[in-house]
Order: C-alpha cells, then structure tokens, then sequence
C-alpha cells in the first residue's frame, strides 16, 4: 500500500462481529475511511450498533458475501471466527462462517491489499495468505507492542 490518508483507505473487515469490529467502525466514522463488513446476515451487530453506524456515516457496508466485501479493498482484516470466551455451539458457527475464509482466491480479487489479523490465528484464514506477501500481520503485531507499552506505562503513572 502507497501511504495514503485513512480516510482515502477501503478497509474490509471479513468474520464475525466483534471488539475489534466495533473499534473499526468507531474508527471509520472518525476517520472517514470506508468500511466493508462481510459476514453472515445473522450475524450483523445488534440494532444499538446498526442505528449508530446509521446515523453517524454512509462509508459503512455491509455484505453477506466476502467476495463482493473485498473488491476495491486496500487492507483485509480478520480475526478468529471462534472466540475465547464464546457460549455458542461452535460446530453451527463454524458452518455458518466457512464461506468466509481468507483464501488465495478471495485475496485474488484486491490483489494490492495487505491482510491484517489480530492474533491469535484460527482457520478463518488459510496458510498461504497468512504466509503471502500480502500479508502484515507480524508487522501489526509488533506496532501492538508499542501501544500496550505506552498503556502500561500510563497505568503505572510513568507518562509525562
């Protein structure tokens, strides 16, 4: 990716919803950046979250479709399908989501975009685009790093 304003950027958020979700769509009505959500019909965020994006910005897209969610993307970012602490019958959700894998085939289709993910990684994504060139997910992991320091040290009172 050229550097770009966030706000010039089409980022493409694939899986389920989500703390991470949320803060992309916190960020996108910030920042102005256009956002695609793909994931399941019955898994879009909750009415209070769907009347916020409303009513706050139109960059914001959803589509039950990751191939039509990714076309024109410049960052593809993902997470685990199944998270840690999820009471949901898992055998279900994972059905639910299997059309929404990262592939190389999905990646094919925004061939400049770089894939994130937050870590740790489950079969949402598949090898070969974890591994790709496109893919930034330990540079993401280690700018991370800077921010949690910076968190600490707040927290202990050792910021200016």
């Amino acid at each position: 990716i050229k550097k770009r304003s966030i706000s010039k950027l089409n980022i493409t958020w694939i899986g389920d919803v989500n703390n991470v979700l949320n803060s992309l769509i916190a960020a996108s009505i910030k920042f102005s950046f256009r956002l695609n959500i793909g994931c399941p019909k019955n898994y879009y965020p909750n009415q209070k979250i769907m009347n916020y994006i409303k009513s706050n910005t139109n960059k914001i897209v959803f589509y039950d479709d990751p191939k039509k969610a990714v076309k024109g993307s410049d960052v593809v970012f993902s997470d685990k399908v199944i998270s840690l602490n999820d009471k949901v019958n898992i055998k279900k959700k994972l059905k639910d989501f299997k059309n929404f894998k990262i592939s190389k085939n999905l990646m094919r289709l925004c061939p400049k975009a770089i894939f994130l993910h937050c870590l740790p990684r489950g079969t949402e994504v598949e090898e070969n685009v974890f591994k790709s060139k496109q893919s930034k997910v330990w540079q993401q992991a280690f700018n991370r790093v800077h921010v949690q320091k910076s968190i600490l040290l707040y927290c202990l009172g050792k910021l200016r």
